[in-house]
């Protein structure tokens, strides 16, 4: 079994190009200037049907911290369901309580709400009060992975921690390493670390096909980058981002660049205990 790749994407032009650069799962959000909310149901039924990769959702009804209240977390339970009908191959949210430590009971609701669905811990564990005690947690509850930068601003700053987060997970949870993962970074993450999975978005600049701009420019939105060509950008995956990636995964297994990630595992010659392996969708 290979190394996972998962590539955030928040359209479905994202979604082709990081199936084209060989991405092993999709993760869909919407608004992921916000970190990432819930994808409207149109968009998760097109890419469902658009594309052979797992396509897991994210769960989250607004941006901010993972304090939800009792009509948000209506919302949630309301979203699993529909995600579920709508053919989403599994789930991604994080809970947390005012003290700062993973909500277990209500974890374990949700997660019996989105089975049979696997579910995904997102980086609502890097701003707990122990990540690495959380695992125990999380494995507990029935989750599936964990999405984690080891608790700091990027999985590199975070390496030392994630690789205790591996030992306490013993096989049991699958670790995702995410934040700030670069083709080029990629390689050297997964051996320091010892993680079974990476997630990034991967993404460039996409230039606007609109020939009108009013001047001066109208902004749209929050704070973001104000720029009088912010309204006529916007970031998608790249193909070329993720093939890179995917490459240098290959490479660390013993492969050649160019093959797929499955292919690359199967042909390994690479200590098993050197590069883990992952369970897909």
């Amino acid at each position: 079994m290979p190394l996972g790749l998962e590539v955030c994407v928040d359209s479905l032009q994202s979604a082709l190009e990081a199936e084209a650069g060989g991405a092993t799962r999709l993760e869909l959000c919407d608004a992921l200037i916000e970190g990432g909310l819930t994808p409207s149901i149109g968009k998760v039924t097109v890419m469902v049907r658009s594309t052979r990769l797992p396509v897991h959702t994210m769960v989250r009804p607004r941006g901010g911290d993972f304090l939800y209240d009792a009509s948000e977390l209506q919302v949630m339970r309301a979203d699993i369901g529909s995600l579920k009908q709508a053919g989403a191959h599994g789930i991604v949210l994080g809970v947390l309580t005012a003290e700062g430590d993973i909500d277990e009971l209500l974890l374990r609701e949700l997660v019996e709400a989105a089975a049979p669905l696997p579910v995904t811990f997102h980086r609502a564990v890097d701003v707990s009060r122990d990540p690495v005690g959380a695992i125990e947690v999380l494995v507990r509850a029935g989750v599936a992975r964990v999405l984690t930068s080891g608790g700091a601003p990027t999985a590199l700053e975070g390496a030392a921690t994630l690789r205790q987060m591996v030992r306490v997970a013993a096989g049991r949870i699958s670790i995702a390493a995410g934040g700030g993962v670069t083709e080029d970074n990629a390689a050297s993450l997964v051996r320091t670390t010892g993680v079974a999975e990476l997630h990034g978005t991967l993404r460039g600049t996409t230039e606007s096909l609109m020939q009108y701009r009013p001047t001066p420019p109208v902004y749209m939105g929050g704070n973001k980058r104000n720029t009088p060509a912010a309204e006529f950008e916007r970031s998608v995956a790249q193909r070329s981002r993720v093939r890179a990636t995917a490459d240098a995964l290959c490479v660390a297994m013993g492969g050649v660049p160019g093959a797929s990630l499955a292919d690359c595992a199967a042909a390994s010659s690479t200590d098993a205990a050197e590069v883990p392996l992952a369970t897909w969708p």
